[in-house]
C-alpha cells in the first residue's frame, strides 16, 4: 500500500494526492501536523532529513521531494510514457517546468500564499510581481498549447497547477490571464482530478 505523509494546506503535497488519483492509484494519507512540528521529529526525518511534506512510502521505498515523487509515479506506474514523455525532446520539455515549480513558481505564487496562509516574512510586492512575471510567460506559452508541454497533461501539468490555481489566496490576481485560467480548467476536468482546500484569505475573500 502506497502511504502519502502530506498536509492538506501544502501545494506540494497536494500535486502528488492529485498525481495518485489521476494515475488511480490507491493511497493512505498520513496527516503531519505541521504546526506542532511533527516534520522535525526523528521518525520524520528519517525518512526527508530535510524535514518537509510530502514524502512517499511505496511498500517500503522512501521518496522525498514533489517532484521526485511524480518522475518516480510516472516512471513506475505509467507504462505509456502519457505523464512522462520517453524521447529525450519530451523528457526535456517536462524537466523545463519542474524546474519552474522548483524556482520562478516557488519564489512566486507559492511565497506569496505562505504570507497570507502562514504569516511568512516575505516582501508582499516582490512575491507577488515575481508571480505576474511568471504568469505572463505561462499565458504566452499556453496561447500555443492546451498543456505546458504540448496538447495531452504531463507531471509539468501536475508540478504547477496546484499553486498557480491557489495563487489568488496571495493576493495573485489570475484575471489577466485568460489561457492560464482555461488551462486551469482543463486540468479539473481531467478523469481523477482532486482540488486542494480553498483558504479564505487574500483576493479568496472576494470570490
Amino acid at each position: 500500500m502506497i502511504k502519502l505523509y502530506n498536509f492538506p494546506k501544502s501545494g506540494h503535497a497536494h500535486r502528488i494526492e492529485l498525481m495518485l488519483s489521476l494515475l488511480d492509484l490507491p493511497a493512505e494519507l498520513v496527516f503531519v501536523d505541521l504546526a506542532k512540528g511533527e516534520h522535525k521529529q526523528p521518525q520524520f526525518l528519517a525518512m526527508n532529513p530535510f524535514g518537509q511534506v510530502p514524502v512517499l512510502d511505496d511498500d517500503g521505498t522512501i521518496i522525498a521531494d514533489s517532484n521526485a515523487i511524480l518522475v518516480y509515479l510516472a516512471s513506475t506506474y505509467d507504462a505509456h510514457g502519457h505523464w512522462l514523455p520517453r524521447d529525450p525532446l519530451g523528457a526535456a520539455r517536462v524537466q523545463r517546468w519542474l524546474s519552474v515549480a522548483a524556482g520562478p513558481l516557488a519564489f512566486g505564487p507559492a511565497a506569496a500564499r505562505l504570507v497570507t496562509v502562514f504569516g511568512a516574512s516575505f516582501n508582499s510586492d516582490e512575491v507577488i510581481a515575481r508571480a505576474h512575471a511568471l504568469l505572463k510567460v505561462m499565458e504566452q506559452e499556453l496561447g500555443k498549447s492546451a498543456f505546458l508541454v504540448g496538447d495531452e497533461p504531463t507531471i509539468a501539468d501536475v508540478a504547477n497547477y496546484s499553486y498557480i490555481a491557489h495563487a489568488p489566496e496571495g493576493n495573485v490576481s489570475l484575471d489577466a490571464y485568460s489561457n492560464v485560467r482555461a488551462w486551469l480548467e482543463r486540468i479539473e476536468g481531467l478523469p481523477g482530478f482532486v482540488g486542494m482546500p480553498r483558504t479564505a484569505v487574500g483576493l479568496e475573500t472576494r470570490s
